[in-house]
């Protein structure tokens, strides 16, 4: 697949996954396979969890992680067991034979020893990135990583317990894990984020970095990112930050319990199509404060979990096509609003969700469209670029300037 300096960059999130998901018949357990189904639909680049908290401490030993839920299709619901750094080098190698670029990440996956808690500070977090990154740099295989995500998701505590520990954070945040929230625009969160981004660009200086943010989005004039060199926005009709979809439904996101997709399978499509002006309107009015906020900032867009539904999987009771058609509307009027140099056409993107996954004609279509989207005019010397396999990845504006317009 050949790719344009031109054109933003389709993506496909494979999280921890592309480890954990290995046993037969779970989507990943043949990379090669799983990379030629991906480019076959017209995807460049995937968002892959380096496990940099396990490659700083051992790279090599074997790890056993947790499962933190068994209803959902992303990771393992079950203990397993793996070594980093050999299966992050063999992926990053077989993603460079297809083609494809990788943005790194880290949902920092609980082990048997918790080793994720031994990050304590910012420099903390920039040392285990640093570490990763200077393996990857002896393999050879920087040229692969388009950019990196610190945190997942910062600073939710399900992704960043560590935040939690630090004492100047405990004091704006108390409470018990799974109740915590230090906001990104108070001053202690954004040192926070400030330092560890500088303790990775002062040895990678040519490496763009970012943090993904799936809150406070509608208030982002409240936040710093002038350290940031993307922003990896995550965002959902179904986010309760723009909509009470969820609410409705009375979905609550249960990690070890199937009461949530029970909901989901008896009220979910229903209530969609009981009132859809209503919940179209908070996905694509975010999708314009996310719009808004790029250009404010002068800064490209990245999302790769996105549109409709936080959770959706394989199961009795749910059907894709409500999910494939919001999802492609959301597709075409973000890429028409000129700020996103790439995006995903769901967070479901992988081969694990079979229903999903089928429609690939769904798939190059959509990806068609993120990638013959033009970037206005300011983005061209702000989006990262890589070179992979002798293609270049990357997202750059040839001058023509798009507008939006709601279309529901």
């Amino acid at each position: 697949m050949t790719h344009s300096t031109t054109t933003p960059v389709a993506l496909a999130m494979w999280d921890f996954s592309w480890l954990e998901r290995r046993w037969p018949g779970a989507g990943y357990e043949d990379w090669e396979q799983a990379l030629d189904e991906l480019t076959d639909r017209g995807y460049d680049t995937v968002r892959i969890d380096a496990y940099p908290h396990l490659v700083a401490a051992g790279p090599y030993r074997e790890w056993e992680l947790v499962p933190v839920w068994n209803q959902q299709m992303w990771g393992a619901p079950a203990p397993v067991r793996v070594r980093v750094l050999p299966a992050l080098i063999a992926f990053l190698t077989a993603a460079r034979r297809h083609g494809v670029a990788v943005i790194l990440s880290s949902w920092f996956r609980e082990d048997v020893e918790d080793t994720r808690m031994w990050i304590r500070s910012p420099q903390d977090l920039a040392g285990i990135w640093v570490e990763t990154l200077r393996h990857l740099d002896q393999a050879g295989l920087l040229d692969t990583v388009l950019f990196v995500d610190l945190c997942n998701e910062f600073p939710l505590d399900i992704w960043a317990p560590f935040l939690y520990s630090d004492p100047s954070i405990r004091r704006i945040a108390p409470g018990e894990p799974g109740r915590r929230y230090a906001a990104r625009s108070t001053p202690e969160v954004a040192v926070w984020m400030r330092s560890a981004i500088d303790g990775v660009r002062t040895v990678h200086p040519d490496l763009d970095l970012t943090f993904s943010v799936s809150t406070e989005l509608a208030t982002w004039p409240d936040q710093e990112v002038g350290f940031l060199d993307v922003l990896e926005v995550h965002v959902w009709m179904a986010n309760s930050e723009s909509g009470d979809y969820d609410r409705r439904v009375g979905y609550h996101q249960p990690r070890f319990s199937d009461e949530g997709y029970r909901r989901l399978a008896r009220h979910g499509r229903e209530e969609y199509e009981r009132d859809r002006l209503r919940h179209d309107e908070a996905l694509f009015t975010m999708i314009d404060t996310m719009a808004d906020w790029s250009r404010a900032v002068g800064k490209p867009l990245y999302t790769s979990e996105c549109w409709s539904l936080v959770d959706y999987k394989d199961w009795p009771g749910l059907e894709w096509d409500w999910i494939l058609d919001l999802n492609a509307r959301a597709v075409e009027y973000a890429a028409g609003t000129g700020r996103w140099a790439g995006m995903a056409t769901s967070n479901f993107c992988g081969p694990q969700f079979v229903g999903m996954w089928r429609e690939v004609e769904w798939h190059r279509r959509l990806t068609r469209a993120i990638t013959s989207a033009t970037l206005d005019a300011d983005l061209a010397d702000t989006v990262p670029s890589r070179d992979v396999g002798g293609e270049t990845v990357a997202a750059r504006a040839d001058g023509h300037v798009r507008g939006s317009g709601l279309r529901v």
